[in-house]
Formats: C-alpha cells, sequence, structure tokens
C-alpha cells in the first residue's frame, strides 16, 4: 500500500488535538529518568558497600559508598514524586485541550456524526476515551522514553566492569523491552477493541436505566434491559480477564529475563574474576544491578498495552471529528445582502432524501414558513440549512451570519435563568434577559420566580412546563447572534393564541432587527404572517424515491385560494377539529 493510500493512524490525527508541550514531556522524561537511575545508582551502591564490607576494611574507605546510598534512597523517592507531578501535569493538560477541541469540532461538524450514537456510547467516548488518548503520553510514550534512557546507562555502566555482561544485558533487556511489549500489543489487539464497545455498552445501557427506568418499568421491559446490562457487564469482565492474562504473561517474560541476565553476568563474572580482570567486589555490582535495571522495561509491556487502548479510543473519537467532506458547500450567495440560500437541495438521513429540490434565498427581514404533514421533511430541511445535515445533493450557501438552528427539544441546563439566556451570547445582561423574555410571553413568569433571573432551572429543565421550556428556547434564540434563525415547530406545548403570538413576535422581530426567519410548523393559522409559505408534500410526478417536495408555495392568502387540502386543514384548524394537515 503506498503512502498516499495508507490510512491515517487515528492516534496520530487526534494527539495534535492534545496540545502538548514536548519541552514538558521532555522534563517529565528526564525526571523520570533521574528517578529511575538513582535506583540503579542505589542498587549498583548497594551492592559494592556490601561486598566491600564483608572484606572489612577501615571504616573511612566505606564512608563514601555509605553517603551515596543514602542519596540515592532519598533522591529516588523526591525524583519519582517529581516526575509524577510533572507526567501528569502533561497528562490532565493534554485531556482538558482534547475535551475542549473535541467539544467545538462537535459543535461545528455536521449531526450525522453524533445522530445514530446512543447517549451513553456519546458519553463514553467524551469521557473515558478522552481519558484514555490522554493516558498515551504519561503511560505509554514516558514511560518508553524512561526505559530508554535508563536501560543505555545500565548497559553502558555494567560493560564498563565487564563488556561481555553488558552485552548480556543489552540483550536481555531488549527482549523483555520489545519482545514482550510486542507480544502484548497484538495479544490486546482485540482485547482493547472488544472492551471499548463493551465499556460504551455498559454505559449507554446503565444511563438508560436511570433515566427511563420508570417508563420501562410500566412497558415490561426492564427486566430485559437489567439482563441486557448483565450480559454486558460480563463481556467487559471477560475483556479484563483477557487483559490480565496478557499482563501476566509479560510479567512473566520480564521476569525470565531478568533471572536470565543475572545467571549470564554469574556465568561471564566468575570466569573473569578467576582471571584477575575482575574483582570480586565488582562482580557483586555486575551480578546484582540488573535486578534494578529491569524496573524501567517492567512498564513497557503495559505501555504498549496502553499505546493499543489509546489507539482504539483515538478511532472512536475519530469517529467524531468533521472530515473536509463533512463540511457543507460554501461560498459567496448570489446576492450580497443574502443571508442563506438553498440551490436545489436534497436533504435526507444516510441512503434515504426525506425531501427534494428545494430553493430559497432569504435576504434581510425574511419570514418564511415551512408547512406539510407530519414526516414531510421540515426539521431535516432546516438541520440541513443550518449545517448540521450535510445536504444529500444541491448547495448550501450562507452569510458570514450563520445560521442557528432552533430545536422544539433544545437543552436547558441546571444553572440560572441569565446564564441558560447566555448560552446564546456570553454578554447578554440582565436587561437583555428581561426584553427577550417579554418578547415572547415570560414576564409573568419571570416575575413570579422567587429570585428571578438567578432563579434555578433543575436539569434539563425538569421543573418548567413544555410550553415554558418552548419560549425560554426562542427567547435565548432571540439573543443570539446569528442572522437566521431556523425554529422548529415554535407552536408545540402552546394553546392557539399563545403559538400565533409567538409566531408574530419571530416575525416582527426579523423584520425589526433585519435578521431572516424560517418557522416550519404543523399550525397554519399564524402563517399569516410569513411572506411566503413553502408548502411539502408528495405529487403525482415525485418519482418512486418517495421524497417530499415543495408542492406549492405563496403567501398563505394565496394557498388558502389556490390549494384545496391547505384551505381545509386551515378551516378544520379554526374549527378546532383538527390541527394537522391530512397526510
Amino acid at each position: 500500500m503506498s503512502a498516499a493510500t495508507r490510512p491515517v493512524d487515528p492516534l496520530r490525527r487526534v494527539l495534535p488535538l492534545l496540545e502538548v508541550r514536548w519541552t514538558r514531556v521532555a522534563r517529565a522524561v528526564a525526571l523520570g529518568t533521574l528517578a529511575l537511575g538513582f535506583s540503579v545508582g542505589l542498587a549498583a551502591a548497594a551492592a559494592w558497600l556490601i561486598a566491600r564490607a564483608s572484606q572489612m576494611p577501615p571504616v573511612l574507605q566505606l564512608s563514601v559508598a555509605v553517603v551515596a546510598v543514602r542519596a540515592f534512597g532519598t533522591g529516588r523517592g523526591v525524583l519519582r514524586y517529581l516526575e509524577r507531578l510533572a507526567s501528569h501535569d502533561v497528562a490532565l493538560r493534554g485531556m482538558a485541550a482534547l475535551r475542549a477541541n473535541l467539544y467545538d469540532a462537535l459543535a461545528r461538524g455536521p449531526v450525522t456524526r453524533v445522530i445514530a450514537l446512543r447517549r451513553g456510547d456519546l458519553l463514553a467516548r467524551v469521557g473515558a476515551d478522552v481519558d484514555a488518548v490522554g493516558d498515551v503520553v504519561v503511560r505509554a510514550l514516558i514511560p518508553a522514553g524512561v526505559a530508554a534512557c535508563v536501560g543505555l546507562g545500565s548497559v553502558v555502566l555494567v560493560g564498563a566492569f565487564l563488556p561481555a555482561a553488558g552485552a548480556t544485558l543489552l540483550g536481555c533487556l531488549l527482549l523483555t523491552g520489545v519482545l514482550a511489549p510486542w507480544l502484548a500489543s497484538r495479544a490486546a489487539a482485540s482485547v482493547e477493541r472488544r472492551g471499548a464497545a463493551a465499556r460504551a455498552e455498559v454505559t449507554g445501557r446503565a444511563l438508560e436505566l436511570l433515566e427511563d427506568g420508570q417508563q420501562l418499568r410500566v412497558a415490561g421491559r426492564l427486566d430485559d434491559r437489567l439482563a441486557g446490562l448483565r450480559a454486558t457487564d460480563a463481556r467487559l469482565t471477560r475483556s479484563t480477564d483477557d487483559g490480565a492474562r496478557i499482563s501476566g504473561t509479560s510479567a512473566a517474560i520480564d521476569a525470565g529475563a531478568q533471572t536470565l541476565a543475572v545467571l549470564c553476568s554469574l556465568l561471564l563474572g566468575l570466569p573473569a574474576v578467576a582471571a584477575g580482570t575482575l574483582t570480586p567486589v565488582e562482580l557483586a555490582v555486575v551480578v546484582l544491578t540488573p535486578l534494578a535495571v529491569f524496573e524501567a522495561t517492567s512498564t513497557l509491556p503495559a505501555a504498549a498495552v496502553q499505546l493499543r487502548r489509546s489507539r482504539e479510543a483515538a478511532r472512536r473519537l475519530v469517529a467524531l471529528l468533521p472530515d473536509l467532506s463533512d463540511a457543507r458547500p460554501t461560498g459567496a450567495p448570489h446576492t450580497s445582502d443574502t443571508l442563506l440560500e438553498l440551490d436545489a437541495v436534497d436533504a435526507g438521513w444516510a441512503d434515504r432524501t426525506v425531501v427534494a429540490g428545494v430553493d430559497l434565498a432569504l435576504r434581510p427581514g425574511d419570514v418564511v414558513a415551512l408547512a406539510g404533514p407530519s414526516g414531510a421533511g421540515k426539521t431535516t430541511l432546516l438541520l440541513t440549512a443550518a449545517g448540521l445535515l450535510p445536504a444529500r445533493s444541491g448547495a448550501v450557501r450562507a452569510g458570514d451570519g450563520g445560521a442557528l438552528f432552533v430545536a422544539e427539544d433544545g437543552h436547558l441546563f441546571g444553572t440560572t435563568v441569565l446564564e441558560n439566556l447566555r448560552v446564546a451570547r456570553p454578554d447578554v445582561t440582565a436587561d437583555d434577559a428581561r426584553d427577550a423574555l417579554a418578547a415572547v410571553g415570560l414576564d409573568a413568569w419571570l416575575a413570579g420566580l422567587p429570585d428571578g433571573l438567578d432563579a434555578m432551572l433543575g436539569p434539563d429543565g425538569a421543573d418548567v412546563s413544555g410550553g415554558e421550556r418552548r419560549r425560554l428556547l426562542i427567547a435565548r434564540a432571540l439573543l443570539a447572534p446569528a442572522h437566521v434563525l431556523l425554529v422548529d415547530e415554535p407552536a408545540e406545548h402552546l394553546d392557539a393564541a399563545t403559538a400565533d403570538a409567538l409566531v408574530a413576535t419571530l416575525a416582527a422581530h426579523a423584520r425589526g432587527t433585519g435578521r431572516a426567519v424560517v418557522v416550519a410548523s404543523h399550525r397554519l393559522t399564524p402563517l399569516a404572517v410569513a411572506d411566503e409559505v413553502l408548502l411539502l408534500g408528495t405529487s403525482a410526478d415525485a418519482g418512486d424515491d418517495g421524497a417530499a417536495r415543495v408542492v406549492a408555495r405563496g403567501p398563505h392568502a394565496a394557498l388558502l385560494h389556490d390549494e384545496p387540502a391547505y384551505a381545509w386543514a386551515a378551516d378544520q384548524e379554526r374549527a378546532g377539529e383538527a390541527r394537522v394537515l391530512p397526510g
């Protein structure tokens, strides 16, 4: 496979998002090398001291070694602590940067990246998977750097006394530092993939049970969901057990290589002592030093597994990151005052087109309505216009101000009313917030709150009604800087009079501020304030794809006159007998 066609390593793509400063990594490696170097020095000095003391020399000849042992012992602990501070500083900064960059990418990218994921799976990706990628620095890269530096230094130290023993130590270090990690990485490939999938599924199932437990109990499906959670947890446990076996095998290889290094040093050293080229005290140093050296390489199999785990986590994160192909077609609108333009746009999901062939140009002050039966593609078209879904064909051209999609089930945060409105724009003042709430008819509701704008809302607006929630979301949209507002079902959960007044407020806001507003509504009466209504539906010449199209367009009054189905639905709505178009 050529370099041009070779797939990009997901970890290489995600690593820049950690915003790692490699000078910090180098500092952590240096401190780790010193800490382990002091461990090796402690072993060598202690071996020399014990062997020399057995010869009962004058005490003064041992004083330097005694001080060295104390210095190495104390310094090892201090340097290990400093290395932990440095390495975890790198890891935690990287995780914070990666999470912020990921949230930014999710906010800018198409909704198709996450729409098919269960909430628990998405939570696992932005939680555990981000942590796993961040751990690659502190648990894989830094240990590898430390092991390379300490191992090379130790080989030089032992080789200075007995070159053959140094060469043997190098071979054993390569065995435990290269072969063991390679075997561990290969064995962990499927284990980590299964483990990551199982962790995501456990999170998803647990979240479903926590949030929808009562509904599942009423529906009689709680026991099935609990059984599914237990089965998934069992799969996660099995993958964890498989990982433990890999760790055990790696530990056995490390212990075997360490034993081999000691035995080879002893077998090579005894003839050297007999030949007079090595003293007995030096033999003790040559034989016992490897016991400390292998502390550096013992972490490498785990580092290799962590690298595999981080790569698998990065692969799951890359699935959330937008590609260039995900970007919606952009470019200058045909005229300088066009805020948003749809040119022969087909909108849909995956391999299905929901609504086809839509042309629309929005200029400042324009108010456009989308009408049609449920399932005609109104919401899908708004998502595509906002850039949250890529157009299946055609082009979406946005001006500089951008477009904001206002979903009927948008999120409310568990914070104050004011802070919920500041989601739209951080510099929203208290007066701005009161004006926006008054515009959507929530001034009396605000006056009834004990703390006013400082009143706390429950998680996801659990303590507000559906109508209050809807108007809060629209008030937040009115405060946003976007030049185009794409509002999905503003009449949802509202009585007829309030719903009609809200649509009229949106129209007045557009004309008063120079924005453009597109409203998708199943309620037809308030659409008289729109400059144009696009009626979506199927027609005889629609073909076999089943996609809806714009079957009629024009002012509300013209559609009442020219479109019998539209007029009938409006009459039924006014009579209170029906509020939706016939399918």
